[in-house]
């Protein structure tokens, strides 16, 4: 399975590791460390060199409680880091936004994806996504960043995000976005409670009738703080890691973490072993 990025293609054949670049000041994670141009890069290159594929860059917080950013602020925030990973390191660049004008100014930068939390909801994004030409993530979420984890409440939960998917599959596809461009991100964290976080991850596999790939982002998150005692975000890199290989063999594609190497090696031990199914 290939997946057509521009100049570029992803073997989706493997799960691939993409690493998260927030070119932000309030990131739930790593809020304020990378949104200097030199420091993005640098940690963008160090990824690259861990095994890294992919690499997310966004310049608008959507953990819990966050409010939207001005569109030129998030410009300002991600095209000169977009555009210095695409003249210096070799490998995907994905574009975390729900601005249409940002899509656009992305691809022209270098951008090579779309990773959209609001799944392409935003008043002109079908059009602006469509017009990149490249491939689009959708991701469900319940609410918005602002109220998103106020009061999460489903019928069931795997049924619920599944028609969600099935909605906005239709919407791109009514846009003009071929199915060949998407990617499914059933939104960890966004509008869930603990239980429903689990119950998605356990039964990840019942997406797969819809036959696209999944992009799961669990990395550091408070559903693995939920399960170990409250652990502050930068002790829960083997809870997060756990995460990721419980996806990858339940048929996840693309793996989006903080800790990129720990990662990377971990979905190895992955292969090794379904490489003797």
């Amino acid at each position: 399975m290939k997946l057509i990025c521009g100049e570029r293609s992803l073997d989706l054949g493997v799960p691939q590791v993409m690493g998260i670049l927030n070119a932000t000041p309030d990131s739930f994670s790593d809020g304020g460390q990378f949104n200097s141009l030199e420091n993005a890069l640098s940690h963008a290159r160090l990824m690259v060199n861990q095994g890294a594929t992919i690499i997310d860059v966004g310049g608008e917080s959507t953990r819990p409680g966050a409010v939207p950013v001005p569109v030129q602020q998030e410009l300002d925030r991600v095209i000169p880091v977009i555009e210095q990973i695409r003249d210096q390191l070799d490998v995907c660049i994905s574009l975390d936004s729900s601005a249409p004008e940002v899509f656009l100014e992305a691809k022209k930068a270098g951008a090579h994806m779309i990773n959209d939390v609001r799944a392409l909801q935003r008043e002109g994004a079908l059009s602006a996504a469509k017009q990149t030409g490249l491939p689009v993530c959708l991701m469900h979420m319940q609410g918005e960043p602002t109220n998103m984890q106020d009061n999460p409440c489903y019928q069931q939960i795997i049924s619920d995000v599944y028609d969600f998917f099935v909605s906005r599959v239709q919407a791109c596809q009514d846009a003009g976005i071929r199915r060949d461009q998407i990617i499914l991100d059933p939104g960890f964290g966004f509008g869930k409670t603990l239980d429903d976080n689990y119950t998605l991850l356990a039964q990840l596999a019942r997406f797969h009738t819809l036959d696209l790939p999944l992009l799961i982002g669990l990395s550091r998150k408070s559903m693995i703080a939920g399960v170990l005692n409250n652990a502050p975000v930068d002790k829960r890199v083997l809870g997060s890691v756990a995460g990721a290989v419980i996806a990858a063999m339940n048929g996840a594609k693309i793996i989006r973490v903080h800790d990129v190497q720990e990662t990377v090696e971990a979905l190895k031990v992955v292969q090794a072993a379904q490489a003797q199914l």
